[in-house]
């Protein structure tokens, strides 16, 4: 067009150079924007037939410009200067002039025209010219960037808590040449390495920290969760392989035995001079521990018992440091006495000598490869007839006395059976804890690449960092926030175990469990979105992502199967409620009811129910009354529902089993409420006021976040109306682009070791 004598006689022409450059710039030349044109070149009255003839051959799809005249259309575009109000039209204006020495006569009508087109073709017009300045462009998205807001330091120390000097002396250990991690497929170099760093820490003092002064501890099951939570930023096996030694092998045998057992065993445990196991376990028998196999008969004549493993689904299965390392177990069997059955007790049993060789009676067969910790040598055990002495029965709450017979402070065998479980409930502390953990890990991982990676961006303008789109933000602020969220929740447990009375137990058991399956559910989908958010460089071995997702999988299963944990936190709700209600004398009646019709007043108005007020949504009360709701109603559906099915005849066990999908909702309500008020509670304490603000805000895109994930029966329920779950769709969108700015620092907080992260992509 530039050359062509048509331009050179009606310089007018090249006010359409913009369009058609425009068009053409995306390769194709649809039928749509072909008949638009069309028809803007035919009421063009001061065009003559020629010169429309000649246009219309520019826009024939069979015989596109090449590529260097469509250069040298911008060329000639860019030699004319234009502002970013400019529209195609306005730009063709300008050029016409150039070539006219500025006596180009384009009528009114061709110049609306022109700029009708623009939106014919889909384009919006204020920003045709980034088609040519791109630099023009400074869209919000483009500008949203990491800000420092708070001082990072202060948030580790509010964080960190009580336990910073501890915590510091974990990283710093986990920082020494020592612990560097090793690239191998090979499972006993592998093992042997997680085994040498477990004495490492051992000589540092960290394994016996829960056991009294004189067998090496400090009596602090506090510090031992920290230490178990700080070394989960490193190798997983290792944690693993902690836990199985200093909290199942030392603290059964703490908890459960008595001053023979302690002074007999506790110090070489802590020093892992006696590596050990916690055999409960079996190939038939996981969550229902009270029915396992393996049976302690005891032998009136020399008063010793006899392990036994009466048939292959009774064997001791998945028992970690059972296949090299352990030379001792507690093990889980039923106790029989003058073939009567007392019950599942605790008993500890010899496996090999001091060289490591099978003692007999004693058959152990590795587990393998398995899909994560292979750093821990689980193994399989079976017992023959095995011996041991009698004083080698855990006897804290049940022994049998120098005469032969069984004797227990606790009348009944479930109540001693859970009471029993009950002081191992640690276990359901440091797993979440450590899950969590890992889930710091991935998303200090993902949202440091996400603030470097760049990817699109408007069309011809800089790519922008991915942490910048909304679905990005979407996939992984929240989950920023549901760490934060329970971290505090698990430090508030914590605190609640250590200075636990016995009757705060059956609460403290239920919350246990609960957090343990909210927390390791969460990990593993944290894990998997900060894979995906990595991209193929998540993929990849090196940035640590493959290995924290393989070895956090098995959290959901052991310590208590999730699925069946919050049933229990369901059957625990639903016991307090039936003590509630039979406690409750008709004045206590009244008072309920009346609180119900409050609640209808106060939160199911048309008003509230309507209410999108940005203050009114983001009001803590506000939060707690819409959880509290969900969560009693749900309680008290599922007991009426189970009532129904029992008074109907149904068999209890099949009340519950219709009803299991419903009870477990009880638990999740229940969970995500307690996390919910413990993150506000610790909000409240922090006095610093901008590291009180990101946490206010973190705190509100939880809150958010699970009112919007509960939308569809709130809507149900008429608690709320349509308008109001979408403003609570749209705030939590916006949360989300608000605490973008601050996610870097916010993950830096963590004060995650570099050589822990291990993540080049990670590398600030």
């Amino acid at each position: 067009m530039i050359n062509s004598s048509h331009a050179k006689n009606n310089p007018a022409l090249f006010v359409f150079l913009p369009v058609l450059y425009t068009v053409w710039s995306d390769a194709v030349l649809t039928p749509t924007e072909i008949k638009s044109l069309e028809a803007v070149i035919e009421k063009q009255t001061w065009l003559d037939k020629e010169e429309r003839e000649f246009l219309r051959s520019l826009i024939n799809p069979a015989n596109p410009p090449k590529p260097s005249e469509l250069k040298n259309w911008l060329s000639e575009i860019l030699k004319v200067s234009t502002t970013p109000e400019d529209s195609l039209a306005d730009i063709g204006v300008k050029l016409a002039a150039l070539h006219s020495s500025g006596k180009a006569n384009i009528s009114e009508q061709a110049l609306h025209s022109l700029a009708g087109i623009e939106q014919s073709l889909g384009l919006i017009g204020r920003e045709a010219t980034y088609t040519f300045h791109p630099e023009y462009r400074r869209s919000i998205t483009q500008k949203q960037a990491t800000q420092h807001t708070f001082d990072v330091s202060t948030l580790t120390k509010i964080l960190d808590g009580d336990q910073a000097a501890l915590i510091s002396k974990v990283k710093t250990i986990l920082s020494d040449p020592e612990f560097a991690y090793i690239e191998t497929d090979n499972l006993g170099e592998y093992r042997a390495k997680v085994l040498h760093w477990a004495k490492l820490l051992a000589k540092q003092g960290l394994g016996a920290l829960a056991y009294p002064k004189e067998y090496g501890g400090i009596s602090s099951m506090a510090e031992y969760f920290t230490v178990m939570e700080t070394l989960s930023y490193h190798d997983l096996s290792l944690v693993v392989k902690f836990g199985v030694q200093f909290g199942l092998w030392g603290m059964s045998v703490y908890f459960l035995g008595t001053a023979k057992h302690h002074k007999k065993y506790l110090k070489d445990i802590g020093t892992l001079e006696l590596p050990g196991c916690f055999a409960m376990t079996e190939t038939g028998h996981g969550s229902n521990v009270r029915g396992v196999e393996t049976t302690a008969t005891y032998n009136h004549h020399n008063k010793t018992f006899t392990i036994h493993t009466p048939n292959e689904a009774a064997q001791k299965e998945y028992i970690g440091n059972a296949a090299l390392h352990g030379h001792m177990a507690t093990v889980f069997a039923k106790l029989i006495v003058d073939g009567k059955d007392y019950g599942v007790n605790a008993f500890v049993v010899p496996l090999r000598d001091k060289q490591g060789n099978l003692l007999p009676g004693i058959t152990i067969k590795d587990c393998g490869r398995k899909l994560g910790l292979n750093g821990v040598d689980n193994g399989v055990i079976r017992f023959t007839n095995v011996v041991i002495p009698k004083d080698e029965m855990l006897d804290r709450f049940a022994w049998v006395n120098e005469e032969g017979r069984f004797e227990s402070p606790i009348t009944s065998d479930n109540r001693r059976f859970f009471t029993m479980l009950g002081t191992l409930v640690g276990g359901r502390i440091g797993i979440p804890r450590s899950g969590n953990a890992a889930s710091k890990a991935g998303l200090t991982i993902a949202i440091r690449y996400g603030d470097k990676r760049t990817q699109f961006g408007p069309e011809g303008a800089a790519e922008v960092p991915i942490l910048n789109y909304r679905t990005h933000q979407r996939r992984l602020m929240p989950l920023l926030a549901n760490a934060y969220a329970l971290h505090f929740a698990l430090q508030y447990l914590t605190k609640r175990f250590v200075e636990r009375t016995e009757e705060e137990m059956q609460e403290i058991e239920a919350l246990a469990a609960g957090l343990k399956a909210w927390a390791t559910w969460n990990t593993t989908a944290t894990l998997q979105e900060c894979r995906e958010a990595c991209g193929g460089k998540g993929y990849l071995f090196e940035n640590r992502i493959g290995s924290l997702k393989n070895d956090t999988d098995i959290y959901t299963t052991f310590e208590g199967d999730n699925t069946v944990l919050m049933q229990l936190v369901a059957k625990s709700r639903l016991t307090e409620f039936k003590q509630e209600f039979s406690s409750m004398n008709a004045f206590g009646l009244l008072n309920y009811l009346a609180s119900q019709a409050a609640t209808s007043i106060t939160e199911m108005n048309p008003i509230i129910i309507r209410n999108t007020d940005e203050e009114h949504l983001l009001d803590p009360e506000f939060h707690l009354n819409a959880f509290r709701y969900r969560e009693r109603d749900i309680l008290i559906s599922v007991a009426k529902r189970l009532k129904r099915h029992i008074d109907d005849g149904m068999d209890s066990f099949d009340a519950f089993n219709v009803c299991q999908h419903h009870l477990i909702q009880v638990g999740f309500d229940y969970v995500e409420r307690m996390i919910m008020e413990q993150f506000f509670e610790a909000v409240k304490t922090v006095t610093d006021e901008k590291c009180r603000f990101v946490l206010r805000k973190l705190y509100n895109l939880y809150a958010i976040s699970q009112l919007e994930k509960n939308k569809g029966w709130y809507l149900e329920q008429g608690y709320m109306e349509g308008v109001k779950t979408k403003a609570i769709r749209k705030l939590f969108n916006q949360l989300c682009w608000d605490i973008r700015k601050d996610a870097v620092p916010l993950v830096d907080a963590f004060n995650i070791p570099a050589n822990c992260l291990a993540a080049p992509i990670a590398v600030q």
